[in-house]
């Protein structure tokens, strides 16, 4: 095989860097058009003189051309644009139509169906858009790719799309229906976000074969109807194969490298039989329809035509074209909003389902698609059988039999065994992940752990890997040093004394190795490693002096800040991830295999390193479908998880504890936004939006902080107040937690005076909310739900401001009910301390009578006044003297201390007196009385305007 020689004309400027470039032949071979993404004009050049007469400039866009695409006719010409419009023009005039569609983003692959009446546009933005031609209008998106884009052929009779993404995923379409037909996960290179290099996919002439760029330098063909790897064209290329296209009876196809050759291949043989290097490479080639030509362009904008490329002695590339006719634009169905995300869904599920496949091959469903035959299709397969005369494809009735036979046979031989295999054995449990790490990418930078305190990146440099820590408050955090990385750490974990690093096993002789790197110590040679045989370490964890490493074998192994090994715990299945914070660590494992609606099973278990015990136990809470990605403790230590559909949960004690959603996407306006979670305080999400392609940030430019509302997944309610419920929600769990801690501390004598005086502005704030949300009820005449509110108050003076404002709204009939519930609200606390220290009355009676200040609404009220200005100076002025101000716990402690020695001492005092006979006992007893009732009135009076008092005395 022998290199040849092609001159390239200029067809477009260059623009200083490599460009993704354009070229298509019209049907009669009369004209080419060609466009370059550094240049925002479209030539169209004669076909017959392209010498002589100059190209037809379109000058119609603002940016880059990126795409372009002819309708089979050739009447229309559409071209999409780095300035995010399609536009469409009349062919071969230029004439301008419309701008059909626009997107957020840059545009990237356009192609029409055979009868020109759909257009398929993609790009960056989610989605595959379907344009009707004659109106313009869309008739539906496709959603299923997780990242841009950049390849689309519509199959020959329109019945079906392939689509394939930056990631190398080939998802072939139904349009009939709008399923997914088949996946094909990770078949083709990874572009990552160089726009000048595309992956695409193409259907063969006669429709039975896809072609697709392999992960080999190669081309790998897949069956139409099943989606299975048929065969591979693997030759003298050295690099990623770049682009494709076949010849117009479907025996030869052209391939173009990014190691700048092109090279023609006998499809049936399988094998290249010429080829032709350049100066660039080549991003776009067309065969001529009528001819034995193909038409270049490279990436500097330059052109050419490459005749008499088959052979003589060969089978022309023009003998043979089948003759296919696509379907007509009404026989493709249209369906609703609810079908198109119910086939999201699906694709999305059909992903997971099948999980990564590391040879490449396809992954289609369950089921094989038994398609009906047509009458097209029977023509289509007489004209390939007259064509072929026993050629190596066969025909698409020979497939269909033997994928038919093959599943028939399958059933009989095991028919009871299948049955009796569960459904979940589909389904794959997640893999282990470090959280806050991104996935490895060559020649980039990336994350191995990012938290609210730091992050450590790395880069693979000339072999090895260059490690960088960094703090986000570089003024408080110490400076510590980049390192070589000769183990290629995969995973790491930060905080404020030290970071620990992990790599997984690499071959037979490259051992698992763990290493801790203290950023502060009074020893020299502080850093230490750890080495594992016959295991390999799945996720670290560092807390407050001790470093944890989960491996293979489900063992947890914690090792002291030194490098002692102290403690080796069995888990009960595979790890999921963990992470540590001060004398914690949390440890998620999978429980079982996946149900079979595709629900990982997951439990979760916190250790308290420093007391070697087992704080809490429970299962995993995931949205269905979904699977965890993020998992970490809040700033107050609430275990927290973050999962793929969007939904942020914080663990609380309550309900013998559960999950509480505290945060989700759906809720977002943002819906074009992912977000990459970090950490979370009580109000607040830390993340980092990435926009909606992307999963994970980058590392450069250095990725900026969201902080997000916590907003819970509330329904819609009458009341139309979502916002004061929601924060009455979440200051509900808040106040909770923090009394829960109170309750703790003081039983280990901890001074809790601090907290205690933040659950009482916690009470305060909640009041507020309350009280407006009395406000919203009664607006709405909900005086039910008013009545209820009345009740959750907590303060005697938020009650008595909640009287007063529905007093003002002119509703006494709510203002009585509200005076009986504060009423009530003081005899039970009045009972409550009588019954709690009864010494106070002597007798054993318990003093029940309150002076109630409410029975009587004051009738000099102006009720025009502003009602928000009622609930501002009831619930800021905690002084006032319907209400005593607060008073610390502490101090009501020693109050009551002090009280029930004084009573000590009368009841003393008074048996003296009777054992002495002394004068007129009766009226010192009753003066003494009188005294202690006085005391207990007081007393009473401290108890309910402090309600921690109320329960610790």
């Amino acid at each position: 095989m022998k290199s040849r020689s092609l001159k390239l004309r200029e067809a477009h400027k260059f623009g200083g860097s490599a460009a993704f470039c354009s070229i298509l032949w019209d049907h009669k071979a009369e004209h080419f058009v060609t466009s370059s993404s550094s240049d925002p004009s479209i030539s169209v050049h004669d076909g017959l003189s392209t010498s002589t007469l100059p190209p037809t400039i379109l000058r119609h866009h603002q940016d880059g051309v990126t795409s372009l695409a002819l309708s089979n006719d050739s009447t229309l010409l559409a071209s999409g644009s780095i300035d995010h419009c399609v536009k469409l023009y009349k062919f071969p005039s230029g004439e301008f139509q419309t701008n059909i569609t626009r997107f957020t983003l840059p545009i990237r692959v356009l192609a029409f169906n055979g009868s020109g009446s759909l257009l398929a546009a993609a790009g960056d933005d989610e989605g595959i858009k379907l344009i009707n031609t004659f109106d313009g209008s869309i008739v539906r998106v496709l959603k299923g790719h997780k990242g841009p884009v950049t390849g689309l052929d519509f199959h020959p009779n329109g019945e079906l799309l392939a689509s394939i993404d930056t990631t190398g995923t080939v998802l072939c379409w139904e349009l009939q229906n709008g399923i997914v037909s088949f996946t094909l996960k990770g078949v083709a290179p990874d572009t990552g976000f160089n726009t000048s290099i595309v992956n695409i996919p193409r259907w063969s002439p006669d429709g039975r074969t896809l072609a697709v760029p392999g992960l080999r330098n190669d081309v790998v063909m897949y069956d139409r109807f099943t989606g299975e790897k048929l065969f591979a064209l693997r030759g003298d290329h050295l690099e990623a194969i770049c682009y494709l296209t076949w010849a117009p009876n479907g025996k030869y196809i052209a391939t173009s490298g990014l190691d700048k050759q092109v090279l023609l291949w006998d499809v049936d043989k399988k094998q290249d039989i010429d080829r032709h290097k350049f100066e660039e490479r080549i991003c776009c080639m067309s065969w001529k329809p009528n001819g034995n030509a193909l038409s270049v362009i490279d990436a500097k904008g330059r052109y050419g035509v490459w005749e008499s490329l088959v052979p003589s002695s060969m089978l022309s590339p023009t003998v043979g074209v089948p003759d296919i006719v696509p379907k007509k634009r009404n026989e493709i169905l249209d369906f609703d909003d609810e079908v198109e995300e119910e086939i999201y869904r699906a694709s999305e599920s059909l992903d997971d389902a099948m999980g990564d496949s590391d040879d490449g091959e396809s992954h289609h469903t369950s089921r094989k698609r038994l398609r009906k035959k047509t009458l097209i299709d029977e023509d289509v397969d007489d004209a390939y059988e007259e064509l072929n005369d026993g050629s190596s494809l066969p025909s698409a009735s020979e497939y269909r039999k033997k994928s038919h036979r093959g599943h028939r046979e399958k059933q009989g031989a095991r028919s009871g065994a299948f049955k009796g295999i569960s459904a979940s054995t589909k389904y794959k449990m997640q893999s282990s992940f470090q959280p806050g790490a991104t996935p490895p990418e060559p020649g980039k930078r990336t994350f191995l752990c990012y938290n609210m305190l730091g992050c450590i990146t790395t880069i693979e440099h000339e072999g090895n890997s260059r490690i960088e820590t960094d703090f986000h408050d570089t003024g408080r955090g110490p400076r510590v040093s980049s390192m070589i990385d000769i183990y290629g750490f995969t995973m790491a974990s930060i905080n404020e004394t030290g970071c620990v690093f992990a790599n997984p096993c690499k071959g037979e002789k490259n051992m698992s190795v763990l290493m801790y790197r203290p950023f502060r110590s009074w020893a020299s040679n502080s850093e230490w490693t750890m080495r594992f045989e016959g295991e390999e370490v799945k996720v670290v964890a560092n807390g407050s002096g001790w470093v944890a490493a989960v491996t293979s074998l489900n063992l947890l192994r914690v090792f002291s800040e030194g490098g002692l090994q102290k403690h080796i715990l069995s888990l009960d299945g595979p790890v999921v991830t963990a992470v540590g914070c001060n004398d914690h660590l949390a440890v998620v494992t999978h429980v079982s295999d996946c149900l079979p609606s595709n629900e990982q099973v997951m439990e979760f278990r916190v250790f308290n390193i420093s007391k070697m015990t087992q704080e809490l136990k429970g299962r995993v809470a995931l949205t269905p479908g979904s699977r965890l990605t993020w998992i970490g403790f809040s700033e107050e230590g609430s275990l927290s998880s973050y999962d793929s559909e969007g939904v942020l949960r914080v663990f609380t004690s309550q309900y013998g504890g559960s999950w509480i959603p505290v945060f989700s996407t759906s809720k977002e306006k943002k819906q074009e936004e992912n977000y990459w979670v970090v950490g979370l305080n009580t109000s607040s999400l830390y993340c980092i939006a990435c926009k909606y392609a992307e999963m994970f940030p980058q590392v450069t430019p250095k990725p900026i902080l969201t902080i997000l509302d916590l907003s819970l997944p509330l329904a819609s309610s009458d009341l139309g107040a979502a916002s004061l419920e929601n924060e009455l929600i979440l200051k509900q769990l808040r106040l909770y937690e923090t009394q829960r801690r109170v309750d703790d501390m003081a039983l280990v004598g901890v001074d809790t005076t601090a907290l205690e005086d933040e659950a009482f502005d916690l009470e305060v704030s909640q009041d507020k909310c309350i009280l407006r949300l009395i406000s919203s009820c009664c607006s709405s005449d909900s005086f039910a739900r008013a009545s209820e509110l009345m009740e959750l108050l907590t303060l005697e003076k938020s009650m008595r401001a909640a009287i007063t404002l529905v007093t003002k709204l002119k509703l006494p009939f709510l203002a009585e009910k509200f005076s009986s519930i504060l009423e009530e609200r003081l005899l039970e606390e009045a009972s409550e301390a009588a019954v709690t220290n009864p010494a106070l009355n002597p007798n054993g009676e318990v003093v029940t009578r309150v002076e109630s200040k409410v029975q009587n609404p004051p009738a000099s009220i102006q009720t025009s006044e502003n009602t928000e200005a009622v609930m501002k100076s009831s619930a800021t002025k905690l002084s006032a003297p319907t209400l005593l101000k607060k008073s610390k716990v502490s101090e009501g402690l020693k109050l009551g201390k002090e009280q029930t020695k004084k009573d000590k001492s009368d009841d003393a005092k008074i048996k003296e007196i009777k054992k002495l006979n002394l004068k007129n006992p009766v009226n010192n007893v009753n003066n003494e009385d009188k005294g202690q009732k006085k005391e207990v009135n007081q007393g009473e009076a401290r108890r309910s305007s402090n309600p921690f008092l109320k329960s610790t005395v």
